[in-house]
């Protein structure tokens, strides 16, 4: 059994607050799974927990779009059957993965605001609180001072998101994110796409990724690195998939984990607060392992 969980790449020191969640989610989480949970139930609720403290760029943290409305991206996915479900900007509802869960129990795998809004609130999802006044006059403040908003793009990104093992060799994964700060209304980061910003597999491994998202789109991140699973080590695989984003420009950090229980937790910015609980403990620090742009 393992469970890792991470609060998003960046350029930023976390906080001990931030470090303290991360270790409250793999601890309430890693205990779901020594009960009998699968791993699907864990991903769901460190996520949650990460969703709900405000801390995060997810959920009730979730950052501010351009025009100062908070539009949330979530996916999930099971790597036994490869059932997986997401939801794109949604807005009004405090916990997307959740609403991913339900997009995954459907039919569907992928829904936009509308519809996704109305299944939440059908299953009585909790809705979320809108802005206050203090984050939409700093939005403005900030919008004021860097007309150019693509400037945000290259420190102000994170995501959260799991990866989990559960007793009976399954896998699962999720993310869960408000996107960049400041980001054109209608933008779609690698979070709730699936193969890009997620993909679990049982036969070869489970990855979750974080950072800039236009460039791990391009690259299907998720899905080439749980290919690479197959027949290379997480640690091997992830470098050298990072190491091809980096090379378009990109910045990123990626969880992974293979059937076999090895994994890894490695990024290309200066900070990834992450963690992993297993039957030696849990383990939590700001960075794990970096790997620097080439000169």
């Amino acid at each position: 059994m393992l469970l890792i969980v991470h609060g998003g790449a960046g350029f930023k020191k976390p906080s001990k607050k931030a470090l303290g969640i991360i270790t409250l989610a793999l601890s309430s989480g890693y205990r779901l799974l020594t009960n009998g949970a699968n791993a699907g139930e864990a991903v769901l609720h460190s996520i949650k927990i990460l969703e709900d403290s405000g801390v995060f760029n997810a959920g009730s943290g979730g950052n501010l779009q351009a025009d100062g409305r908070r539009r949330l991206d979530a996916s999930l996915m099971e790597g036994k059957n490869l059932h997986a479900g997401s939801v794109i900007n949604l807005e009004g509802i405090r916990n997307p993965i959740l609403a991913a869960k339900l997009i995954m129990e459907s039919p569907h795998v992928v829904l936009t605001n509308k519809g996704a809004h109305r299944i939440a609130i059908r299953e009585n999802l909790t809705v979320l609180a809108k802005p206050d006044e203090h984050k939409l006059k700093k939005l403005e403040r900030s919008l004021k001072s860097h007309p150019d908003f693509f400037c945000f793009y290259q420190k102000y990104f994170s995501t959260v998101g799991a990866v989990a093992l559960d007793l009976h060799g399954n896998l699962a994964t999720g993310s869960s994110t408000g996107g960049i700060y400041a980001m054109l209304p209608g933008r779609v980061g690698d979070t709730p796409l699936i193969g890009a910003g997620i993909y679990a597999d049982n036969e070869s491994g489970a990855v979750s990724c974080t950072g800039i998202g236009e460039y791990i789109i391009r690259l299907s991140l998720a899905k080439e690195i749980v290919m690479r699973l197959s027949n290379l080590s997480p640690g091997r695989a992830v470098t050298l998939s990072l190491r091809r984003l980096l090379s378009l420009g990109g910045e990123a950090g990626v969880i992974a984990i293979n059937r076999r229980e090895q994994f890894c937790i490695t990024h290309t910015t200066d900070y990834m607060p992450s963690g992993y609980a297993a039957k030696k403990g849990i383990f939590v620090k700001d960075s794990f392992s970096r790997i620097h742009r080439m000169r």
